[in-house]
């Protein structure tokens, strides 16, 4: 009798382990890139007319046909537009690029930049399904985009990554370095399977099955010239703290690292910390304006 039971055990530890090996291998990437969350997200996105922006909306079409939704927020002015560094906003895993404009709206009128935000795919009334590949392209389509555009290619250009947005910033950023003038990210992790084991501790033994890895700890060592804005909240219930910290060590540029912590920030608060906006403005003024 122990035996059976020992054996009905093993089967349904078996079948328990067969079955969250299955939930993260096939739905990973809709736990990872949540863009119907909050519900709505994927049918109702805010206008930048509703924070006073310029009303610009741009369709980009990726290299793989992917239509995606895109904010051009230019300052009034050419000259004035020129002289402005541009800011090209890549955001977290949940949302769309409508649930950032308040930040938006802070970066052009207080701190005077451009901005470009887009929606990734799978995400706002952007077309497709999100992939780590797919979100790769798409940064890469915002980023050419700007290089073409009249005004944007003139000026000077930041990527700025939260969460999520920091591991597609920093994938851009080391594939095409002379393009950009600075960096900015925003609680990050190192890789999605050193994350899991934080986020789903039930999962800690399966990270082998992680497809989608993000190994933003391997690729911020080929940013060499670059400076880079590190915001870290230290009470960061998603990402751990020590993987902001970790990558702040591995940054090997020669252009400057800057790290700035908020003692009572959490995942998503950092921007309403005190001194989040004064510390963007100042890095900016010291490593994009004078150089």
């Amino acid at each position: 009798m122990i035996i059976v039971y020992f054996l009905y055990f093993i089967l349904i530890v078996s079948i328990i382990t067969v079955g969250l090996s299955a939930l993260l291998y096939i739905y990973q990437c809709d736990i990872l890139y949540a863009g119907f969350f909050p519900p709505g997200s994927r049918s109702t996105v805010a206008r930048p007319g509703q924070y006073g922006l310029p009303e610009k909306e741009e369709i980009l079409i990726t290299k793989d046909g992917i239509r995606l939704r895109s904010y051009v927020l230019i300052q009034y002015g050419d000259n004035v537009a020129i002289q402005s560094p541009t800011v090209l906003w890549l955001h977290a895993h949940t949302g769309n690029m409508g649930h950032r404009l308040p930040i938006a709206q802070v970066l052009y009128k207080r701190l005077g930049y451009n901005v470009v935000m887009l929606s990734y795919r799978g995400y706002g009334l952007s077309e497709g399904n999100a992939t780590e590949k797919g979100l790769q392209i798409d940064a890469q389509t915002a980023l050419d985009y700007i290089k073409r555009h009249p005004i944007l290619k003139h000026t000077k250009l930041i990527a700025y990554g939260q969460s999520l947005g920091g591991a597609v910033a920093t994938h851009l950023v080391a594939r095409n370095e002379d393009k950009f003038d600075a960096m900015i990210i925003e609680n990050t992790f190192l890789s999605v399977p050193l994350l899991i084991p934080h986020v789903f501790p039930p999962m800690r033994h399966l990270v082998y099955l992680c497809h989608q890895k993000w190994r933003s700890y391997k690729t911020i060592q080929f940013i060499r010239r670059v400076p880079i804005l590190f915001l870290s909240s230290l009470k960061d219930e998603l990402v751990p703290p020590f993987h902001m910290a970790k990558l702040h060590k591995a940054a090997e540029t020669s252009g400057g690292k800057v790290w700035r912590d908020f003692e009572n920030g959490t995942h998503n608060d950092t921007c309403m910390q005190e001194g989040y906006f004064e510390a963007i403005g100042e890095f900016v003024r010291d490593y994009v304006w004078v150089s």
